[in-house]
This record gives structure tokens, sequence and C-alpha cells, in this order.
């Protein structure tokens, strides 16, 4: 059944949702949780594979085409390739995609790749082991390039980006060896700025090291030229003027992209989210495990949608930091 598309209160038509499907991860990163963890969600609190699949299956009904899904770490859920071919059997979805550190990737890549997700993104922060150790408090960098190899093997699962956040005081020595990544393998590298989502509410704008810092020590060794940015996109992209390879910079701190912002998230206890920093959430799992049928509960999600956010407000005084981790919202 076909529905009206979904439009926010400031006309944005909204295309994209990001589903966590666990809040549980076997990393520790410094700018997503703290080093003793965080206390997981009992089991029973979690959507199951079809409450997700009902919800995935109403936001498509009303123009989502664009699917990921997240964590905490999906990888860690039990069958989750199965989930994702769950997903990928609702008529209506363009584009399937996971977020994963990769450290089970040599594991899933081919059943995930059989089961329909068509867009990867594999987070890593450093290419150095110790350095690796040192930001993600486990040693495990070379389990994540070899599930990263395992799914470059696959055509179908290309192009396929890897994630580093950038953080001032660290990501500067790291740039020219992921630029140099980028040159020599099938990946887009993309540097994401820290986000004051960390655990430990240590954020401050002086830690953030922006695109433009990225892109300038870049280009002193291999010149950069601009991508024309496609509407929606969180990421702006350059490609090396010798032709080899593309970096990919995600700036939601120095140079915000909420003016065509069309994403919205589902947190794994089934919590929507209108913008990546919240402080209001509306709960789905209630209602439908109470009896609500899809009109209600496409009311709900209208209603909420409705009062998603104009922009965030990291860079304006009174700024408030969201309760949850970017492992708890889904990354």
């Amino acid at each position: 059944m076909k529905r009206e598309p979904l439009i926010d209160g400031h006309g944005r038509l909204i295309g994209d949702v990001r589903i966590s499907v666990t809040d549980r991860c076997n990393f520790r990163c410094q700018y997503c949780m703290p080093a003793e963890g965080l206390a997981w969600l009992a089991r029973s609190d979690v959507l199951s594979f079809e409450e997700i699949e009902r919800i995935v299956a109403l936001l498509v009904s009303m123009g989502v085409s664009d699917v990921r899904l997240t964590g905490g770490e999906p990888l860690v859920r039990k069958d989750f390739p199965r989930l994702a071919g769950m997903i990928a059997a609702i008529p209506g979805i363009e584009d399937l995609a996971v977020t994963t550190n990769g450290f089970l990737l040599e594991r899933d890549a081919g059943a995930l790749v059989a089961a329909g997700i068509n867009r990867f993104n594999v987070s890593i922060d450093s290419l150095q082991r110790d350095r690796f150790f040192e930001m993600t408090r486990r040693d495990a960098l070379p389990q994540v390039l070899a599930g990263l190899k395992a799914l470059a093997a696959f055509p179908q699962a290309h192009p396929i980006k890897v994630n580093a956040v950038a953080m001032r005081g660290f990501t500067e020595d790291e740039v020219l060896p992921f630029a140099a990544f980028a040159r020599e393998h099938p990946y887009e590298v993309r540097f994401i700025e820290f986000m004051p989502l960390d655990a430990d509410h240590q954020w401050t704008p002086e830690k953030v090291l922006s695109g433009e810092e990225i892109r300038a020590i870049v280009s002193e060794v291999w010149p950069l030229e601009p991508v024309q940015r496609e509407p929606s996109a969180t990421a702006k992209l350059y490609r090396f003027v010798d032709g080899k390879g593309t970096l990919g910079f995600i700036n939601p701190v120095s140079e915000p992209f909420c003016s065509d912002c069309n994403r919205i998230r589902l947190t794994s206890e089934g919590l929507l989210r209108t913008c990546l920093f919240s402080l209001n959430e509306t709960d789905l799992r209630g209602p439908m495990r109470a009896g609500a049928d899809d009109a209600e509960l496409e009311q709900i999600v209208r209603d909420a949608v409705w009062r998603k956010e104009l922009k965030h407000h990291v860079n304006e005084p009174g700024f408030t930091q969201p309760a949850r981790t970017m492992s708890q919202i889904g990354g």
C-alpha cells in the first residue's frame, strides 16, 4: 500500500532511515563509548526482526527508499544476515547499507552480499596497529583489514567506504596514510568530524579536526578537485586530480548540511529520532506491542517527523549534548 510522502514541517522530503539493530558493540572507541562499556539493553527491549521489518515497510510505503543498518555493531546481532535479507525483500528499497567496524566482516561478508546489502561503510580510525588499539581499545586492525579484503572480493559490494573519525591531536598523522590507502585500493576513504556524542562528554570544538584542514594536508602532496554534491548527501567528495581515487569529508560541525537533511533514525529499542542530536524521541515499540495498526503507527511517525528540527545547534551558545552516545543512538 502506497501512502502519502513523509514530509517534515520545513518541507523536507524524508527518504532515508538509519536503523540501529543493537546497542551492543565489541569495540570501545573513544569517541563513542567509555572504556568499561555501557549497560546493554535487555534483549526483550530490543526490536525483533519482525518489528524492524514492519517499521521499515511502513516507512517505505511513505517514500523512504534508503535504509542503513547500524548499531552498536550490527554484526554482533545474532542472525543479522537473515534480517538484512528480510529488509532487502521489501519492495521500494533502492539502497540497503550497513555500517560496521569490520571485526566480523571476514565471517559475514558473503552472507551479507547474498542477503542484498549493496552499500558498506567500514569504520577504521588508524592504519597503524598500535594507534588503532589506542582509539578502539581493541587490538583488532589485522582482523578488520582481513574483513575489508574479503568484502572487496565481491564486485557487487563496491564502492566500499572506509570511515575515519577526525580528532585533533590524533588524526593529523593518519591523513596521508589514509589518502595513500584510497589511492592504492578500491575504497573511498571518508573523514568524519568528531561530534559531541561521546560517552564521557569530553567533546569540545577544539578537539574537532575539520575537513578543510584535512584537505589542506592532502592537497600539499596530492592535489584534489571537488565532485558535485548530490542533494541530501552527507559527504563532500573530492577526487585526486590525477584520477587515482576519491576522498569524502563529512563535516557536521564546521559545515552543517541540515538544510536538505532527509534522514530519520530508529534506535534499537524502537525510539524514533528526527535528528542525530535530538533531545526528544518518539516511542514506536510501545504502541506496536500494544496492538497499534499501521494507520495508527503512520500517524505517530508523521507527527514526530513534522516536528523534525530545522538544524542542530552544535556551534551555538546553549547547545545541549544528547544524553545518549553514538552507540546507543545508532551510528
